[in-house]
């Protein structure tokens, strides 16, 4: 590793905390020697091979890791869900249980639990495997069960995996929501009606939300119940299967959100108290409970806990051929603070006793396994810190991510508009933060986040034209709250996208501005589906102005793709006249962010040479006024170009 780069030579401000870094990656590096005592991390992340129901050729086995139980039971439909000596597990090493039966006792399709003692059987449980890797809800009783999940036909995979882009275009999508139809979609109806819009929108990659299974559905997927269980809500997992080998097939790569930060309280359906000792697979007493988000605590120091951890890394890469993974909750993982009520201004913040050096060790090795599978697997850290090395290779002293996710300018976007007049933009500013990264990392870019699209808060478009969208968003009806909305929207998400550091992610139905927040089915709105879905129709039907949006989107994602290759340069900023300008490689970006005045023959630095315009946000496509001539004649002479530049438009040259 002396060879090279470490976080050190990046950034020459981190030196004072060289010591703290140092200590920190000799912390790493015993943590890791521990846990994995010898093998590679690749090789101690096949857990699911071994725990779990497995069908051989003689029998079927079972194992499982209670080192608190005193009894285990299997029961399920053929013992009338019966402690039976036929299903009793016997106590292994190392508090591990295991479980042979005839093949005549389960069948594909079987439900059962396991019925575990603990306190020498004095207390028990009726509880689900932690390998369970199908789990179905009882519409009855609204309990859970695990599913034998033993198909005759396995799933044959059909096509390969695309290959890595160099500009990763995220499209982010939530399988339940996706139906127009007030209802829980699944996986085959996202195949079939929604992995076509987002390849005709030009983006590259799928991120899933909400795929490990999850008690509640109005938790977004992030209390996660059963961590090698696809969500049966959506269907099968042979039909999670087709969803990714098919968008394979379109040169969709799909990745995974992840959640390792944390998991649900429940007992009955998670570990919570999976055998009698609470602290089995977190940390014990206040360290083990997330207060804010009303979860447990993994307890990263713990080698059983991280090869648990480790191996669903690798199973949903084997398995299901995931291409990576968003990593949810970094933050939360990495301080005792869980990044509640901080900002991160200073590197005292970085380097003191609140950094969980545990959880760093498991991320790094999480890191070491999803790249071990394949150099093509992305992984991207949800972190608002930005830890110096977070997205930094393990082989440079770093944890390994592939990306950041820049969470500030989410953050950002919300302060503008909620505080500052249109005129009042600080555009130096603005331009910094949407510019803003660590030396080592690239970052996912994103104009706003999933939450915003949540009941209580707003998404820009909600912002920008509040409830006006719901009176005045036909094509025929013209409306100054709903232009001043859309020409400000086109050129938030235009100029979040175009300064990315890396890549770029828009969350289902932002791209359109999609009018509804979401607020899934509950007791206070009488369990109703009618804002936990998204109103493609509101696109399709060619009256509304959603279909400019969306069209401008498609439009701005195929220039994304080719400019994101080059560094920004040539940047330009005039305050008083509201003008942005850049240069990506023969992109030429200019943005008119005055609400009132427009620029004629208007100066703009640049490379010399002949341009032709390639994206107008004024284009009547997009719902603009055609007031940019699309006449090819522009000729940039002693790095200068001049064009007409109307209020509130952006504009993409293109040298030829």
């Amino acid at each position: 590793m002396h060879n090279e780069k470490t976080v050190l030579d990046f950034d020459e401000w981190l030196y004072p905390f060289k010591d703290d870094i140092l200590a920190q990656q000799n912390y790493l590096l015993h943590a890791r020697n521990h846990i994995l005592d010898g093998k590679s991390p690749s090789e101690f992340a096949l857990g699911w091979h071994y725990f779990g129901l497995h069908k051989k050729p003689d029998g079927w086995i079972m194992r499982e890791w209670a080192p608190n139980a005193t009894a285990i039971y299997l029961v399920c439909e053929k013992n009338n869900w019966q402690d039976s000596p036929d299903y009793e597990f016997e106590p292994k090493k190392d508090g591990q249980w295991q479980l042979k039966l005839p093949l005549k006792l389960l069948n594909h399709g079987d439900k059962y639990k396991l019925h575990i003692y603990w306190n020498h059987g004095h207390n028990d449980g009726y509880r689900l495997p932690a390998y369970a890797n199908y789990v179905l809800q009882n519409e009855e009783t609204k309990g859970f069960d695990a599913i034998v999940w033993q198909p005759k036909d396995q799933y044959i995979w059909r096509y390969k995996t695309p290959p890595l882009p160099e500009t990763p275009l995220i499209y982010e999508a939530h399988i339940g929501m996706a139906s127009t139809d007030e209802k829980v979609a699944s996986y085959s109806e996202f195949t079939k009606n929604v992995l076509p819009r987002i390849k005709d929108l030009g983006y590259n990659t799928v991120q899933l939300m909400a795929i490990a299974e999850h008690p509640y559905y109005g938790s977004f997927g992030y209390h996660v119940a059963n961590f090698f269980a696809p969500s049966s809500r959506f269907g099968t997992p042979d039909d999670l299967k087709q969803l990714i080998d098919t968008a394979h097939s379109l040169g969709l790569r799909v990745i995974m959100d992840i959640v390792h930060a944390h998991s649900v309280s429940n007992e009955n359906e998670g570990l919570g108290n999976f055998a009698g000792d609470k602290s089995q697979y977190f940390c014990a007493g206040e360290r083990g409970r997330h207060s804010q988000w009303d979860s447990l605590v993994f307890d990263y120091g713990k080698p059983e806990v991280v090869h648990f951890l480790l191996s669903n890394v690798r199973y949903w890469l084997d398995e299901f051929r995931f291409d990576g993974f968003r990593f949810d909750g970094v933050t939360s993982m990495i301080y005792s603070h869980h990044g509640l009520g901080k900002s991160f201004t200073s590197y005292n913040d970085y380097y003191n006793n609140t950094l969980q050096l545990d959880a760093l060790a498991y991320l790094q090795m999480a890191n070491d396994v999803a790249h071990s599978v394949g150099k093509s697997i992305l992984t991207i850290a949800e972190d608002t810190s930005a830890l110096p090395g977070l997205a930094l290779s393990g082989k440079n002293g770093g944890i390994g991510f592939d990306y950041r996710l820049s969470m500030g300018v989410p953050d950002l976007w919300i302060k503008i508009l909620k505080e500052k007049k249109d005129e009042d933009w600080d555009l130096v500013h603005l331009f910094y933060e949407l510019t803003a990264r660590r030396p080592e990392e690239k970052v996912i870019s994103y104009a706003e986040s999933h939450d915003q699209a949540m009941v209580g808060d707003k998404t820009i478009m909600f912002r920008l034209a509040d409830k006006t969208m719901y009176w005045h968003m036909q094509k025929s009806d013209n409306n100054i709250e709903i232009e001043r909305a859309i020409a400000l929207h086109k050129m938030i998400r235009l100029i979040t996208a175009s300064t990315n550091g890396g890549g770029y992610l828009n969350f289902m139905g932002n791209e359109f501005g999609h009018p509804e927040w979401i607020d899934f089915p509950r007791e206070g709105n009488k369990w109703s589906f009618a804002h936990a879905r998204r109103r493609w129709d509101l696109v399709d039907n060619g009256f509304l102005k959603y279909e400019w949006l969306y069209n401008f989107d498609r439009a701005m994602i195929k220039i994304i793709s080719d400019s994101s290759k080059y560094t920004v340069q040539n940047t330009y900023i005039n305050q008083n006249d509201g003008v942005i300008s850049f240069v990506r490689g023969k992109y030429l970006f200019i943005f008119n962010f005055s609400p009132s005045k427009s620029h004629e023959d208007y100066g703009i630095p640049t490379k010399d040479g002949d341009y032709n315009l390639i994206l107008s946000s004024d284009d009547d496509t997009f719902g603009g006024l055609n007031r940019i001539q699309d006449n090819g004649n522009y000729i940039a002479k002693d790095n200068l170009i001049k064009i007409y530049t109307p209020a509130r438009t952006a504009c993409v040259f293109k040298l030829k």
